[in-house]
């Protein structure tokens, strides 16, 4: 079976809690997702398996024109599948049918292979401030 991409799906904050945690290794016991990404996000995707979750993306924005992608994160056993890929062409469907004009992502040196190959971006000059 293909996997499932949905756009502003209803999410489990366990079940997120848990991807999260094996993507980034984070315990995420505090984390309320459903409530967060209701209150901040423009959307997010979800991949699922059947009825397991194995993919997340959220989009945030600054309420206009400018979408901006977090947290994307796929299971270790669906890596190198697809999934990524299909989160964020979803993800920018979405931020598209939302009236926004650009999608930034902000990544790891060894994540450019994918965002700017398989993904489509553009390099740009960014900067950051660790708090």
């Amino acid at each position: 079976m293909p996997i499932d991409f949905r756009w502003r799906a209803p999410v489990r904050d366990e079940e997120l809690r848990a991807l999260h945690a094996e993507g980034f290794g984070t315990d995420g016991r505090a984390d309320c997702w459903a409530e967060r990404l209701q209150r901040h996000s423009l959307g997010w995707v979800t991949a699922h398996d059947h009825d397991r979750l194995v993919g997340f993306v959220n989009v945030a924005w600054d309420g206009g024109r400018h979408a901006f992608l977090l947290d994307t994160v796929v299971a270790v056993d669906h890596r190198h599948a697809g999934v990524g890929t299909g989160l964020v062409r979803a993800a920018v469907i979405g931020a598209r049918s939302s009236g926004c004009q650009w999608v930034h992502v902000d990544f790891e040196a060894d994540l450019a292979r994918f965002y700017l190959s398989s993904c489509g971006f553009a390099p740009t000059s960014a900067g950051l401030v660790a708090l």
